[in-house]
């Protein structure tokens, strides 16, 4: 076997790497199908608060015994549907409500986390635990995951005009607000599904890469799709293979790996402008 070969096969001779790479696919793969819908309605920052503002939901799950997944999915929702409203019915524009519905939301969640008696570490919901990930999260991570994915792609057309022309969508009978509240609620559950493997600083960065790497690289919707989930799936193999060499944490390691895609990516879309500046006109 060559050496090639041996470093990147032998980290998986670990149960615990094996467990790893799975989650991290899964969410990888989410994540990126929910970019591509994500970077091109313009609501990079809708996926930033809506992660941030679980923790009180978490807390709240914790005290009253319910699933971790119910309270963050509840207080997901509940930040984006507030944000929604208060957008509606006020003059303050909607990236600075997002900004103070967020932190505020996240900031409740520290004041309780600290005051509730918990066996939960706090670097592990903030970062996540990828490689602590057992069969059993794994089974629930794809038991949100999947369903989500299928149901982003049977309907990646009506998200796709719902995101470039809400007012032809409603002309043509589509039910624009089901389609944002679906939109809302997909994000939630993708956050959900990808908590206990990425935290929730880090699936900010999932939620956003991805889909701007598509978005430089093709102008295809579906390619564009294809080149997230590709993009996302080579980043969380090389970034838990990097992980296990480097004796790192394994989420961040897969969103250096990204940002690296995302630079090269850039600097490909800015060639190929440059050349096509250069070309004669006519």
């Amino acid at each position: 076997m060559s050496l090639i070969e041996t470093w990147l096969l032998s980290p998986f001779v670990h149960e615990f790497m094996q467990r790893g790479l799975v989650v991290a696919v899964l969410v990888g793969t989410v994540c990126a199908v929910l970019s591509c819908f994500l970077v091109l309605k313009g609501w990079s920052l809708m996926g930033d608060a809506v992660s941030h503002a679980v923790l009180p939901g978490i807390v709240l799950a914790h005290i009253v015994s319910l699933p971790l997944a119910v309270g963050a999915f509840a207080a997901g929702l509940g930040c984006a549907l507030g944000i929604g409203y208060l957008k509606e019915n006020s003059r303050v524009k909607e990236d600075t409500v997002m900004g103070i519905v967020f932190s505020g939301m996240f900031a409740l969640g520290l004041v309780m986390f600290v005051k509730v008696d918990s066996d939960q570490h706090l670097l592990h919901i903030l970062f996540g635990n990828m490689l602590g990930v057992r069969w059993a999260d794994i089974a629930e991570t794809a038991l949100i995951a999947v369903p989500t994915i299928a149901i982003m792609v049977a309907k990646r057309r009506d998200f796709l005009l719902h995101a470039f022309d809400p007012a032809h969508a409603r002309a043509i009978g589509l039910n624009v607000r089901l389609l944002h509240f679906g939109l809302l609620a997909l994000l939630a559950l993708t956050i959900v599904a990808a908590l206990k493997a990425v935290g929730i600083i880090l699936v900010v960065a999932m939620l956003i890469a991805p889909g701007a790497i598509g978005y430089l690289l093709t102008r295809q919707f579906d390619r564009m799709l294809l080149v997230a989930v590709c993009v996302a799936v080579t980043s969380s193999v090389l970034g838990t293979i990097l992980s296990f060499h480097l004796d790192a944490a394994t989420g961040p390691c897969i969103v250096v790996v990204q940002a690296g895609f995302f630079l090269a990516a850039l600097a490909a879309s800015l060639r190929r402008s440059a050349r096509l500046a250069a070309q004669p006109q006519g």
